[in-house]
């Protein structure tokens, strides 16, 4: 977790004074009213407290690296309650990748790191809401949609450092909570629109002498766009906080339970026929969080500040995926036990091969499967699927504490902070597989006319199929310090590290995979040193160096294997060992502000370089829906970011750009069954240079907000996303998915003092466009439609053109 509850180390004021308190500030005088007024223009920032000389805060331009920020307004902009679309929005380098075809399910991208709640995809950035870490025990998934988005305060995007602990290879994302003594008041918002979407949300906050209290919760129902994807969202936040002269302790509660049809990429031959059309069916997610935590600040000293955080967490997944299967009559001579059996396609596997024995498919008792009555081989004449279930249940308790003193040392200002934190968690994942059928509308499930369909199903020799039963625990330590000395007035030098020990435990409880069994250990000592130097009050230059971690979580550990894949939502079958990931990156730049026509301009250059060793990437199987993690030797990320942003009374404007060149650093194998361009053992050869697929190296954004009358604005947003490789294509031998922009206005209105009406078109120009792309076997379908696809392409549409309106209502 991170060691400050709710805060940052430091901060950047692109929208906000240039000290601010970070965190509950028991030193800081009583916090005013903040509740907005009716109709605030569009630049408005919110108000804050400013303490000179703080222990826990330090100025932004003090920071030897690149930080980003977002304040509420910045998400209430965007009438959504979708995290990751406000950051994909204002953050140079941030993207959003839609491998599942649902806007709340997004992977985010920064400096081509994810942070992603697919569990498959290896993450890089760490994230964190109220102090408390976001990234799942499991698999380090950051599953947005649990976050409220309303409750949101501010969110800071930081480059890698690594006091934010395990995962902030790329950057991290820190998002602090509103309470009772920084809003007050009450606002509800309802909206309605395309797709059957209906949202509401409420926030009530109040102050009475040292005790506030602040609520917050949301809903949505959407049937989605696309066949077979609703969602369903139900967010809870609360905090009741106590403030005395020396002291603030606050008690916070969090739940959640969302629903998702996650249907991802379909054939590209299918889209051409319906951009609505989905590609198996059911795909299904649940899931829910409960969290209660504890967090309080205590002034020392005028110079010394000790802050604490208590937390536990719970979190339960459920998912349903319906995926085709390459299933075949076994080999086997009348009398053998193979003999018109349904077997496991053995095509592609590698030497050393199995036994045929090892591939034929058991039932629940351990008996075969017969091949459907009928004459011919009726067991390679049917369209075969699987529906694949998993469930994950974690708890998850945390502690930290950090103290920060802010002492001159030889007169010159110093700020030190150090600290520890220490996160434990109890994992449950099960998973199973169920024979089914593929129907022509893509739907997998039993059919009665065919034997074995509806039943759990395993492998003899457990390969690609088979029940899993897997108690695993994390625990992961930190103990980190750093100090910034302003060398002279203009002249600030940092210099700190993190020691990160990581452990995890698994367990087989089922027997039947006694390769999961295991007990690692991996540990890490961080460093993160940099300059900054003030050229002018209107200019800084900054210069850093950090370095990085993340151990392999019990989902890739498990599935590590390529004799032994898994299916991508975390089927584990074995564990080969993977190394730990290091991150080291450089970077520098420019940053500033003026004061130009009444307004504000901030404005940003950077460059950067993240070079990584060990990296985890998923390979595909050639078991369909299944892959495995594996270390490759070095990748590397380096490029520009640009940003200027002008605020002014009537005005808000942004505009930002941003060069990813990211690269694999090695010549390798990759395995790659689906793609066409693959060898004969289904594998692509890597060198250095070639692009990593689905990290667009161009992206350019823009956006404004004009206030045409004191009660009327309007507003809107360009986004420009370069082309991309699929995945699959590490290589870089195929065509790349298409570039593609789009376009987003949103107007206000305010009737009265109380009351505004807003409406959202997203999508205006209706552009059809792809926003994932991936590979898979044309055959593994070619029974169950007539005029089955024969291109390898997938991808996930975007969504068209989208029209919402809704009223927002508030009392001071």
């Amino acid at each position: 977790m991170l060691p400050v509850p709710g805060s940052l180390l430091a901060q950047d004021t692109s929208t906000l004074p240039e000290i601010q308190v970070i965190a509950p500030a028991p030193a800081a005088p009583p916090a005013r009213r903040v509740s907005r007024p009716a109709a605030p223009p569009p630049a408005a920032a919110p108000p804050t407290e400013t303490v000179p000389r703080d222990p826990t805060v330090i100025d932004r331009d003090k920071v030897p690296s690149s930080t980003q920020t977002l304040t509420a307004s910045d998400f209430e902009r965007t009438y959504t309650q979708s995290v990751t679309e406000a950051l994909m929005q204002r953050v140079p380098g941030v993207s959003t990748t839609d491998v599942q075809g649902n806007g709340f399910t997004q992977d985010l991208r920064y400096r081509g790191f994810a942070a992603s709640p697919l569990q498959g995809t290896p993450q890089g950035i760490a994230v964190y809401m109220g102090g408390i870490r976001l990234n799942e025990a499991f698999g380090d998934t950051v599953n947005w949609d649990l976050i409220p988005s309303v409750a949101i305060e501010r969110a800071d995007m930081w480059s890698s450092n690594p006091v934010f602990g395990l995962n902030a290879l790329g950057g991290a994302v820190n998002m602090q909570m509103k309470n009772g003594f920084t809003w007050q008041g009450l606002e509800a918002e309802g909206l309605g629109g395309s797709y059957a979407r209906a949202s509401g949300s409420v926030q009530y906050g109040v102050r009475k002498d040292a005790w506030a209290l602040y609520l917050a919760a949301q809903g949505l129902h959407d049937d989605g766009w696309r066949y077979q994807s609703p969602s369903e969202l139900r967010r809870f936040y609360g905090d009741l906080g106590w403030r005395g002269d020396r002291a603030e302790v606050h008690l916070v509660g969090a739940a959640a339970r969302n629903a998702f049809g996650v249907i991802g990429p379909t054939p590209i031959e299918l889209l051409a026929r319906d951009w609505k059309a989905i590609y198996t069916w059911p795909q299904t997610t649940l899931n829910e969080m409960g969290l209660l935590a504890l967090n309080g600040t205590f002034a020392v000293s005028d110079s010394w500040t000790l802050q604490s955080n208590l937390y536990v967490r719970k979190f339960r997944q459920t998912h349903v995926d319906g995926n085709a299967a390459e299933l075949e009559r076994c080999s086997g001579v009348a009398g053998s036990p193979l003999f018109n059996t349904l077997c496991l396609e053995d095509d592609g596997f590698k030497p050393p091969i199995p036994a045929k024995a090892s591939f034929q498919i058991l039932g629940p008792d351990n008996q075969p499967i017969p091949c459907p009555p009928g004459p011919g081989n009726q067991c390679n004449n049917k369209p075969w699927g699987t529906v694949d279930r998993t469930f994950t249940d974690a708890l998850t308790v945390g502690s930290s504490v950090q103290a920060s003193n802010n002492d001159k040392i030889f007169g010159h200002d110093n700020h030190l902070t150090v600290g520890g934190s220490i996160d434990h968690s109890r994992i449950d994942f099960r998973a199973n597989s169920e024979l089914g059928f593929i129907y022509p509308d893509f739907f997998v499930g039993a059919n009665p006319a065919i034997p074995g369909t509806g039943l759990i199903i395993h492998t003899a020799g457990n390969l690609g199929y088979s029940p899993v039963d897997l108690d695993a625990g994390n625990i992961y330590y930190g103990l980190y310090a750093t100090d910034t000395f302003d060398v002279t007035d203009r002249l600030s030098a940092t210099l700190g590290g993190r020691f990160n020990l990581a452990r995890v435990n698994m367990e087989d409880t089922l027997g039947t995979s006694p390769d999961l069994n295991g007990s690692h250990s991996f540990q890490r000592f961080n460093p993160v040193a940099g300059l900054t130097y003030k050229i002018a009050p209107w200019i800084t230059a900054y210069g850093g160096y950090a370095e990085a971690n993340r151990a392999p979580t019990p989902l890739e550990l498990g599935c590590a294997n390529p004799n032994r894949p898994c299916l991508l939502e975390g089927f584990l079958v074995s564990d080969p060992p993977l190394q730990q990931v290091v991150s080291k990156t450089w970077e520098g730049g420019l940053r500033g502000e003026s004061k130009i026509r009444g307004g504000r301009l901030d404005w940003k250059l950077g460059l950067f370089r993240a070079d990584t060793s060990n990296d985890i990437i998923n390979v595909a199987s050639t078991i369909q829906g299944r892959g495995v993690f594996q270390n490759v030797d070095a990748t590397r990320r380096q490029g520009l970011e640009a940003s200027a942003q002008y605020q002014a009374k009537e005005w808000l404007a942004y505009v930002s750009y941003s060069l990813i060149d990211a690269t694999y650093q090695f010549t390798g194998l990759l395995s790659s069954p689906n793609n066409p361009s693959a060898d004969g053992d289904g594998d692509v050869r890597v060198v250095p240079g070639k692009r990593i697929p689905m990290i667009p190296r161009h992206q350019f954004k823009a956006g404004a907000d004009y206030a045409v009358t004191p009660d009327w604005k309007v507003g809107g947003d360009l986004a420009v996303i370069g082309s991309q490789f699929y995945v699959g294509d590490d290589a870089n031998q195929n065509t790349k998915l298409p570039a593609y922009w789009v376009a987003n206005l949103h107007t206000s209105y305010q009737v009265g003092k109380d009351l505004q009406v807003f409406g959202v078109v997203n999508n205006v120009f209706n552009r059809k466009y792809a926003v994932y792309g991936t590979y898979f076997d044309p055959q593994s379908i070619i029974n169950a439609i007539p005029n089955p696809p024969t291109d390898h392409r997938t991808q996930t549409p975007a969504q068209p053109l989208s029209l919402y309106a809704g009223l927002r209502y508030r009392l001071p």
